[in-house]
């Protein structure tokens, strides 16, 4: 009897598919070359990767064409407006990679300022349903430009008087003379999965893959810190020590008045952390990055 297989649906290529692979390659997920530019198969897991296009993603597993996707949240929850029908989508994990922002944003010394300046005007957008639902639950009736790219020229040109566009450092806006004054939507890489149960078959893979999935999150996450402290000031390391309440303490060779230190660290770890480290009479001092992680 053949072993049903879990399909999950990626981009084809952007960010969100080098972040999307390179996930899958963190969790173990060896996969197999092929002439096929739609499927990839994996070669150690009961798993295949349909590659399609971000916008598409959320209708084939809505469909059930495929049982996971990885999209970002703003292509989502876009779509989830637009099609009732996708309202059995849900988030099965946030995946910590392809971060932006929906902006509003506006000529810098035109008349729009506030989102309430944007009562009667035209917005230029590529997301119109996330962009008319955030100025409708504000009372604010404006019209839709809808366009499909190079959304930023859109005041200059004349073809609206504002937009509402991903911002990832704001440079495209700066080049063209704008400036973001309102934050509509914050969006991540996140995997999707319908809401109603899956096949029992596939349901095993799918919990495994999804646990690796966290593990490898986890794993970004979290830093390995190692140093020696005098004995005596071991409680004002562990105040500084981010994210983590309980370090392993060891004695060092020759010495009582030193200890080694090692930490898990949940937090991200910065060179302020470091010096503040330092300042407690830390020494030797070592960052380390985790490969793998599993509660």
């Amino acid at each position: 009897m053949s072993v049903q297989r879990l399909t999950l649906a990626c981009q084809k290529k952007g960010r969100l598919a080098d972040g999307g692979f390179d996930l899958l390659k963190r969790a173990g997920v060896k996969l197999a070359y092929g002439r096929d530019q739609l499927l990839r198969r994996a070669e150690n897991l009961p798993l295949d990767l349909m590659l399609i296009r971000d916008d598409d993603i959320p209708s084939f597993v809505a469909t059930g064409a495929c049982d996971y996707g990885i999209v970002g949240e703003n292509e989502l929850y876009e779509s989830m407006e637009r099609s009732p029908r996708l309202a059995d989508l849900e988030v099965a994990l946030k995946l910590g990679f392809a971060r932006c922002r929906l902006k509003l944003a506006a000529p810098v010394d035109g008349e729009i300022q506030t989102v309430e300046d944007l009562q009667g005007r035209s917005v230029a957008t590529s997301y119109p349903g996330l962009t008319e639902k955030y100025l409708r639950e504000r009372g604010i009736d404006a019209e839709m430009v809808e366009m499909g790219g190079s959304v930023e020229v859109a005041p200059r040109v004349g073809v609206a008087d504002a937009i509402c566009d991903l911002v990832s450092t704001g440079a495209t806006l700066e080049a063209n003379g704008l400036r973001a004054f309102e934050t509509v939507f914050e969006s991540e890489a996140v995997l999707i999965r319908r809401k109603e149960a899956l096949d029992p078959s596939i349901d095993e893979t799918a919990d495994l893959l999804v646990q690796r999935f966290e593990g490898v999150i986890a794993s970004r996450q979290t830093k390995y810190i190692l140093l020696n402290a005098p004995t005596d000031r071991i409680e004002e390391v562990r105040a500084v020590l981010p994210g983590t309440d309980a370090p392993t303490v060891a004695p060092v060779v020759g010495r009582d008045d030193v200890v080694a230190v090692h930490a898990v660290c949940t937090e991200e770890v910065f060179w302020s952390t470091l010096e503040r480290l330092k300042a407690v009479g830390a020494r030797s001092i070592l960052v380390m990055p985790i490969e793998k992680m599993m509660a």
